[in-house]
């Protein structure tokens, strides 16, 4: 591998003077880390408070307000289509103002969406501040994944960038256990409050050295490194030069393996991570948590929030010990046996009769159609719960800490601003198509697919995905380019 290319962006001037993990003092890493993360947190909290809210809303004393079955669908999934557009801007932003100031730029969406659904008069006031506190979401989850790799350095890339998605389902599980005693309009007064403690803590935040130093900002560069790292004074940073012709994007860079082959990763990796079937499991999880007599569905919700921040926290702690692969591949592999489970509850429970406009589920969980087996409903929870373990070691925090290690910089932005469009269109399509699948393939035959993904899932990882564990970004580029 040719050294000149494996070398770090940043880092000393020469070998012997690389400070190891036992001479830096990355306090101000972790206060940078923690700060950027509050946006993941804030994204969380959005995709949280559709469930409690929504519940809320049809008891709203506004009956402009109340939401009827089809007001309530959109209500959900409006953030998605937000999000999406957001991908594209957060990419955009990210090269032209930079990490830090991007991430600050996503809390006005953040605040102005929750205040929006905060002074609402009707049902399309409500719809605006979903799609706003869409939007900022789609930037705050390309843009805090970038900022933290570019931070780190490669010992602790893994357990940082993990930390995204743990402060995601600690935002979801915050907006379930508020939920518990707060109605729709004080939700949304708290949602306003992690994005106003990012943009106050984010203002003594530096940035991103290697943004500086493709900027040619050496001195900030180093007092960012300094910052961050707490490296001794007298150590300095290297700049690589970058001409202005190697930023940007042009199509003749599709030619470069630099680019495409991460580019394709990053696409494929969100494709599979949504075809898993997180989403049918989500959305079904209060319905199969009654008809194993958790007639609680609130409660049932707090559970499935704490599943995901348990064993998220585990892939963080374990991550950069693991290694990425590796996770990914039990997680594939737990996920396709616990999809497999689950087709296999669906196709011992006989269907009965069932007068409700949207059947296709809860014909299946109708406690009449098992009393001859009253144990079926607790396959269905194990089912699940082994699923959300399984996703979140792997399939959950790792597709979004690859993308912010594989691309270049000089396409990151708009490789990022893809994936994450990439996502949030395929969320939106399992989510909204889910029931006509479900018609089509019956309950089971659709698991049983989204099983085959699963598998797919653990293959497409033993034979594409590139190891990046305590590699240098520029070692992981390096690789693509067969150096």
């Amino acid at each position: 591998m040719d050294a000149e290319a494996t070398q770090p962006l940043l880092g000393p001037r020469t070998k012997a003077e690389q400070p190891g993990p036992s001479v830096r003092r990355p306090r101000g890493l972790f206060l940078a880390a923690f700060a950027a993360t509050l946006g993941p947190l804030s994204f969380g909290f959005v995709l949280g408070y559709s469930s409690p809210a929504i519940p809320s809303l049809r008891r709203a004393g506004l009956a402009t307000l109340r939401l009827d079955d089809d007001e309530a669908s959109w209500f959900g999934s409006l953030v998605t289509l937000g999000a999406a557009a957001g991908g594209i801007l957060g990419g955009w932003l990210l090269d032209k103002a930079g990490r830090k100031l991007s991430l600050m730029l996503s809390t006005v969406p953040f605040v102005g969406g929750f205040t929006l659904i905060i002074g609402s008069q009707n049902v399309w006031m409500l719809y605006g501040g979903r799609i706003l506190t869409g939007l900022a979401s789609g930037i705050a989850s390309l843009v805090v994944p970038v900022y933290i790799a570019e931070i780190s350095y490669p010992e602790i890339r893994g357990l940082l960038g993990s930390c995204v998605q743990l402060m995601v389902v600690i935002g979801i599980l915050g907006a379930y256990v508020a939920g518990l005693g707060l109605d729709w309009c004080w939700l949304a007064v708290l949602g306003c409050v992690p994005p106003f403690f990012m943009l106050l803590l984010m203002c003594f935040m530096p940035e991103t050295p290697r943004f500086l130093l493709i900027k040619h900002k050496q001195q900030e560069a180093v007092a960012a490194m300094r910052f961050l790292w707490g490296i001794d004074k007298e150590q300095e940073v290297e700049e690589k030069e970058y001409g202005h012709e190697d930023q940007g994007f042009h199509l003749a860079r599709l030619k470069n393996p630099a680019i495409y082959k991460p580019f394709l990763i990053g696409v494929l990796l969100m494709a599979f991570q949504q075809f898993s079937g997180i989403n049918a499991m989500m959305f079904y999880a209060e319905t199969i948590f009654e008809q194993a007599n958790f007639k609680d569905s609130s409660l049932a919700s707090v559970i499935v929030g704490v599943l995901q921040v348990v064993f998220t926290a585990i892939a963080a702690l374990i991550m950069d010990k693991a290694g990425r692969k590796l996770l990914l591949s039990i997680s594939g592999t737990i996920m396709a046996l616990s999809c497999m489970m689950f087709g296999v509850y669906f196709k011992i429970s006989p269907p009965s009769p069932n007068n409700s406009s949207n059947p296709d589920l809860l014909t299946y969980l109708n406690p009449e159609s098992v009393q001859a087996s009253s144990g079926l409903p607790w396959l269905a929870v194990f089912s699940m719960g082994f699923f959300l373990i399984g996703f979140s070691l792997g399939w959950g925090p790792i597709p979004w800490l690859l993308m912010s290690e594989i691309f270049p910089l000089q396409v990151k932005g708009l490789a990022s601003g893809v994936c994450v469009l990439s996502s949030w269109i395929m969320a939106f399509l399992v989510t909204k198509e889910f029931n006509s699948l479900m018609d089509i393939l019956t309950p089971y035959g659709t698991f049983w697919l989204f099983s085959a993904f699963c598998v797919l899932n653990v293959v497409f990882t033993l034979l594409c995905v590139p190891e990046t564990k305590g590699k240098t970004l520029e070692q992981i580029e390096a690789h693509f380019q067969g150096r």
